[in-house]
């Protein structure tokens, strides 16, 4: 068996697969491809039979969401290692072994990410995870090479591997031992910000995530939602207060929540003004949906909760980039960021 899968998570997704599938196979021999398909209602399942009968299909009973059917499909399988890999990623030759040597140097690493540049400006890096994850006092979490909306143009200024806050969910590669052992992906955020919650837990139990610029993969991004539309800006705010409530230490979660209604209200208010106010709804909505999980959420939370971790900027982002005009992340000051030297024993 190789030591790493490619998992590829499927639902009526038959046109991305036509699309990138075969890339994936070609480009990835040190991997074995698997498709999980989350009862699809299309042709896919028969389309991937039919063209690529060598792909393992593990097959869903029902629609579980990201979350939900990762978890789902990884009980099946046993490989050392896992890439949870969009289907909607576009991988190039020699992606792959970058991720598994890294692995394999440190037993510490729970998980990893590619660069990631976008596949319709593929000078540039993409959204959702550009060159690794970071996260600030106030729980924005931010990229290098992609600060809020400003994505910059990748001209090897972030080529360092590097331990970070989170790594994507857009193709994040987890060792699967530690994958299991902090409960996988929470069905809870149904979409957005999961991967962070893992990265997150995956830190509090004394891993590292981490990003190998060495490796590089195009992603199309805004498969689930694109960014106008208004249920994006609901699970973005509920999940990033979701987010500080399961993982802050106790005495940290109020102040923060707290500075965080201020600024989310801002941002509604900013919504308003761009005559969107679809969007300011959906900030109220996800606020008021949140104080409801609340109780339930401080009921659920256990373990060691350290803080500060690697990856957090220790100021606030939204200071720097509203107040003070900063777009890239090289303009931050790099001694704000902690970064913690983590032991894990597993012996």
């Amino acid at each position: 068996m190789k030591p790493i899968a490619l998992a590829i998570l499927n639902w009526n997704g038959k046109s991305l697969l036509e699309k990138f599938l075969g890339k994936v196979i070609d480009d990835s021999p040190e991997g074995e491809v698997i498709v999980i398909d989350n009862a699809s209602s299309d042709d896919s399942v028969s389309w991937i039979q039919q063209n690529h009968p060598e792909i393992r299909i593990i097959e869903n009973n029902t629609n579980t969401g990201y979350a939900g059917g990762y978890n789902e499909g990884l009980k099946e399988i046993k490989h050392d290692f896992v890439v949870l890999l969009n289907s909607d990623v576009e991988t190039t030759p020699g992606w792959l072994a970058p991720i598994l040597t890294r692995f394999q140097s440190d037993d510490s690493i729970a998980a990893i990410q590619p660069k990631i540049r976008a596949y319709n400006d593929k000078e540039y890096f993409e959204y959702a995870g550009a060159s690794g994850g970071f996260i600030d006092s106030l729980g924005y979490p931010f990229c290098r090479g992609r600060i809020f909306g400003h994505l910059e143009k990748d001209e090897g200024q972030y080529d360092e591997a590097m331990p970070v806050f989170w790594s994507t969910g857009a193709c994040l590669a987890v060792r699967n031992s530690a994958y299991q052992e902090c409960n996988g992906l929470d069905p809870m955020f149904f979409a957005h910000m999961e991967e962070i919650d893992l990265c997150w837990r995956f830190q509090r139990s004394g891993y590292t995530c981490w990003v190998e610029p060495k490796s590089c993969v195009y992603h199309v991004g805004g498969g689930t939602l694109d960014s106008l539309n208004s249920r994006k800006t609901y699970l973005n705010f509920r999940n990033n207060l979701v987010l500080l409530t399961k993982n802050l230490p106790r005495h940290k979660i109020l102040p923060i929540i707290f500075s965080r209604l201020i600024l989310d209200g801002l941002a509604g208010i900013q919504f308003l003004l761009q005559r969107k106010p679809k969007h300011t709804i959906a900030i109220v909505k996800g606020h008021f949906h949140y104080y409801g999980m609340f109780n339930k959420i401080m009921r659920e939370r256990s373990g060691q909760f350290p803080w500060p971790l690697t990856g957090v900027y220790q100021r606030s982002i939204v200071r720097q980039v509203f107040l003070g005009g900063l777009k890239n992340f090289s303009q931050l000051a790099q001694s704000s960021f902690v970064r913690t030297k983590t032991v894990v024993d597993r012996k």
